[in-house]
């Protein structure tokens, strides 16, 4: 603690759980844990959503494309309910209110090359996952295949995809008076912590629960109270974005042979209004072994090999370094469903996927319920300095001048 901060007389507050971590895993917590009858509050040291969240492509999948070698997973099975979960709180009648986040689109595509191993697993997916993904009439194809060089396969899946901004803003709003911005944490540990919030002021906050649910922030600060579990894993992806002439907005994924799509294709805007595609899939995994340079490169050239009727001359390039943290896993593996560890009644986080933040939090919630929890009913806390919602990515302009 520094000596200004050693000066300053601590404000106390009283909670049952406090959260770290504005993203959509700890904003989604947030909510359910008020609807139970938890005063919560959540922490964040940066803007809401400044992690993992608002570098995803906003995908709430069911697992379809999990199934592209012709067999469920485990991946595919943990998260196939989530679409309906996620349809019905943007329809304002679920487990939380998203009736104020965006739709980008309300559905994904699949598409096909003409090659043997790309049809096959077409043909594979569309059966295991029927109901889910249907092929589609040449003039339903989106905009960046209504040409008559492109000779594959269409398909159309009910999951929908959304601007990730929108979703921490929806989550936020109805629960700003219980979102905390703060600078740093002096003092930390299972049921007492000192923070200094962004306005400068002293906080000492006792509570029953900490959850985690800072991303990649979680090693860190299960470093500070020395716990060594769970362990942390990194993932890391190269992603691209492209803006210019392009024919129109795009959420879809190349069917290859392996588990993961070739390419996985969502768009944006930037603050000019101009389209921006952003490219993820197999792409962006193998990417973290290229410079930005050559990764820009290999984006030219997969595009040019998957959709040579399109001119990507007139283009802007960038790309983004992410790294996607996650409970460890044998030998790197992918985790298969959302994670929760308790020690010390400090409880770490990782949803895994965008998709699986619901999951989390009813796991969560009822691990507190199983614990009899006490629950101090929600009221208005003091006032404070509340968060921010971050930008998007390709929203920043300097993103693409790197």
């Amino acid at each position: 603690m520094t000596t200004e901060m050693a000066d300053k007389k601590a404000k106390q507050l009283n909670v049952d759980v406090v959260i770290f971590g504005g993203g959509v895993a700890g904003l989604w917590l947030l909510t359910r844990l008020h609807q139970a009858g938890y005063q919560t509050l959540l922490l964040e040291n940066k803007a809401l959503g400044a992690g993992q969240t608002r570098f995803s492509q906003g995908i709430i999948h069911g697992g379809t494309k999990y199934a592209l070698t012709g067999k469920l997973t485990a991946s595919s099975e943990s998260i196939f309910a989530m679409p309906k979960i996620w349809r019905d709180c943007l329809e304002g009648k679920g487990e939380v209110d998203l009736s104020a986040a965006k739709i980008l689109s309300e559905y994904q595509y699949m598409w096909s090359t003409p090659g043997l191993l790309s049809r096959l697993s077409g043909f594979f997916a569309s059966r295991i996952v029927r109901g889910r993904m249907q092929a589609i009439k040449k003039e339903d194809y989106p905009a960046a295949f209504q040409y008559k060089k492109f000779k594959g396969k269409v398909y159309r899946l009910d999951e929908p995809v959304l601007d990730a901004a929108s979703i921490i803003d929806a989550l936020a709003k109805p629960n700003i008076s219980h979102i905390m911005q703060i600078n740093s944490v002096t003092e930390y540990s299972d049921k007492k912590l000192t923070i200094e919030s962004c306005n400068g002021d002293v906080w000492e906050i006792s509570t029953t629960k900490i959850i985690l649910a800072a991303g990649k922030g979680n090693a860190e600060l299960l470093n500070q109270v020395g716990q060594s579990s769970p362990e942390m894993q990194l993932r890391p992806l190269q992603m691209v974005m492209l803006r210019g002439s392009l024919p129109d907005k795009l959420y879809a994924h190349c069917l290859g042979a392996s588990v993961n799509p070739r390419i996985t294709i969502t768009s944006g805007e930037d603050k000019q209004g101009n389209i921006v595609w952003y490219l993820g899939g197999q792409l962006a995994e193998d990417g973290v072994r290229r410079t930005k340079a050559e990764q820009i490169n290999e984006a030219k050239k997969e595009l040019r090999s998957l959709m040579p009727w399109l001119n990507f001359e007139l283009i802007e390039w960038a790309t983004l370094n992410i790294d996607r943290a996650e409970p460890k896993q044998k030998e790197g593996q992918r985790p298969a469903t959302s994670f929760y560890y308790e020690k010390n009644n400090i409880i770490t986080t990782w949803p895994t996927k965008l998709a699986l933040a619901p999951n989390l939090a009813n796991d969560v919630l009822n691990e507190l319920e199983k614990q009899n929890i006490k629950k101090s009913g929600v009221t208005e806390l003091p006032s404070f300095i509340h968060a921010t919602v971050a930008d998007l990515p390709w929203q920043e302009e300097e993103k693409w001048s790197n």
